[in-house]
């Protein structure tokens, strides 16, 4: 373990200047993102986790298996309160200096050291202004400069940044260096405990400035970024020697002594040398770490402490108890596996048959092949979209494709870690624009409430109209339907039962049991190890 020098600080309002000698260079994870997921870092299957100072789960497993591909990943904790409100931001670290100072590379060393989920990293070189037809030219000649603050979208940018500060899901432009042109797809990213913005002009806009949590300056020599810049554009930007050369005595040097080199003093810290001061890198992750810490939140403890006195909500719907329903009930709250799995799909189909009735509708007259007029119902909105919260929620998709055609389906995991107690986001895919649609959220059980909160929060962050979300799950404890509703008060909650209590282990009583296990059979009578089980989320 790397220390740093006694009495060496972080102090507010003032630059510290870090100089070390040069430590072994350690792998670095690079950050991706995509539609499916945040940008989350993944280590090589079959590596070890490395533990971290904050972090709380000890689940060494795979946390989700497909046919082709296992994903590890640590789970991101909640960032909203037992209200549903966002109540922490993401910690955002500017990472300012020259062109090819090694900016990318700290921030990769300080993702790799600070070990913590869902950290994402943003390159201001994607926010490159779109070029008009004369500015294509210049800049096909290199005689367009790209290194004064006129050539990016600070409006753009900083737009992006506020909300991902705000955990909600933007658009990332990417930025294609050969043709000098924004590419027709742009990256969606969600979900951050740390954001790193790293470019040349990071300290220059006011407004952007403000964003930033702590700024650190990457101080290294120009003979240095010039041999950098050179290796870099020449092989991955396609550009020739001289052209390079002439950009760079033309516009870049004389940029960084105008624009950049003055915001030095705005930093935090000072790190020369870049990805090879180790004992800079381990100062600026200890000051992350203590921040994350107390950012740190206990919301199913809030949750299964509150006092639910009240009536249930008026959002909440419960399926008829018709003789059917509560035969139903009867046969899968003890029977065999086959006819556990045979009989809850029957209750699941009544469900979301239950459910599609609150969808919104609107009169329709239409023509009958005996030539005669009939006036009914058609639904009023422009799609529908059903988000299972795996494992167990996947189980009622097939209820939802049955009766409701060419429907969209995302997933959402989310665990319970062993050690807090609390919901952690493993995993997302969810469709594009599902801002648009009616959401159906499906889950088996929902007990505290916690986890349905969790998603409520995803599907809100992504711009999902609170009203426009339907909470389904086969049977719900009344603590959890009125942290839902308490914390969501316009998502409408439909389910088929309604239990009173959780008992120690926050499991619904009476309940079903683990439906997941019940209905996958990983109870351990399969031959799975405890290891290998999923473990359930509430």
């Amino acid at each position: 373990t790397r220390k740093t020098p006694a009495g060496l600080a972080i102090l507010p309002g003032s630059a510290v200047c870090v100089q070390a000698v040069t430590c072994p260079a350690v792998c670095c994870f690079g950050s991706g993102s995509g539609e499916d997921s945040l940008d989350r870092l993944l280590p090589p299957a079959g590596a070890p986790r490395r533990r971290s100072a904050t972090s709380l789960s000890k689940t060494e497993p795979p946390l989700l298996r497909t046919g082709t591909r296992t994903i590890y990943t640590a789970g991101r904790p909640p960032w909203y309160d037992e209200h549903g409100a966002q109540s922490k931001e993401a910690f955002v670290i500017g990472l300012c200096g020259g062109s090819a100072s090694g900016k990318t590379t700290v921030a990769n060393k300080i993702i790799e050291a600070l070990d913590v989920p869902w950290v994402v990293l943003l390159s201001m070189d994607s926010f490159y202004r779109v070029l008009s037809a004369e500015e294509q030219t210049l800049a096909a000649s290199n005689d367009y400069n790209f290194d004064h603050p006129g050539a990016f979208d600070f409006q753009l940018l900083v737009a992006t940044l506020k909300k991902l500060k705000q955990g909600k899901s933007v658009k990332i432009p990417v930025y294609d260096f050969t043709t000098h042109r924004r590419q027709k797809d742009w990256k969606n990213v969600y979900g951050a405990s740390v954001i790193i913005l790293e470019g040349i002009m990071s300290f220059v806009d006011k407004e952007l400035l403000q964003l930033l949590d702590m700024k650190i300056f990457v101080d290294t020599d120009s003979d240095i970024r010039l041999v950098r810049r050179l290796r870099r554009d020449i092989t991955e930007r396609g550009r020739d020697i001289e052209g390079v050369i002439k950009q760079y005595n033309k516009f870049v040097k004389p940029a960084f002594e105008q624009y950049i080199e003055p915001t030095m003093r705005l930093a935090d810290i000072v790190v020369p040398r870049g990805g090879g001061n180790m004992v800079a890198i381990d100062l600026i992750v200890q000051h992350i770490h203590s921040q994350l810490e107390e950012r740190e939140l206990s919301v199913r403890a809030l949750l299964a402490s509150a006092q639910q006195t009240q009536p249930l909500p008026q959002t909440l719907s419960v399926l008829e108890s018709t003789p059917q329903v509560r035969g139903l009930h009867t046969i899968i709250r003890e029977t065999s596996r086959d006819e556990f799995i045979f009989y809850s799909k029957r209750l699941m189909r009544l469900l979301i048959e239950h459910a599609l009735t609150f969808l919104p509708s609107q009169s329709s007259v239409v023509q009958t092949p005996q030539g005669h007029e009939y006036e009914g119902r058609s639904y009023n909105g422009k799609g529908i979209t059903g988000v299972s919260i795996l494992r167990a929620g996947e189980t009622m998709e097939p209820a939802l494709r049955a009766v409701c055609k060419d429907v969209r389906i995302g997933k959402i995991l989310i665990q319970t870690n062993l050690d807090s107690g609390e919901p952690e986001l493993h995993y997302l895919r969810l469709p594009k624009d599902i801002s648009e649609d009616h959401v159906i959220l499906m889950d088996s059980t929902v007990s505290t409430g916690a986890a349905a909160m969790m998603a409520v929060r995803v599907l809100l962050d992504h711009e999902v109209e609170e009203d426009k979300i339907m909470l389904v799950s086969l049977l719900m404890a009344e603590l959890g339907v009125h942290s839902v509703a308490y914390a969501f008060p316009k998502v409408k909650i439909i389910t088929t039962a309604v239990d009173k209590s959780l008992d120690d282990f926050l499991h619904v009583v009476p309940g079903i049991g683990d439906f997941g296990d019940r209905y996958f059979g990983t109870d351990g009578s399969d031959g799975w190890s405890d290891e290998d089980q999923e473990q359930p989320s509430y």
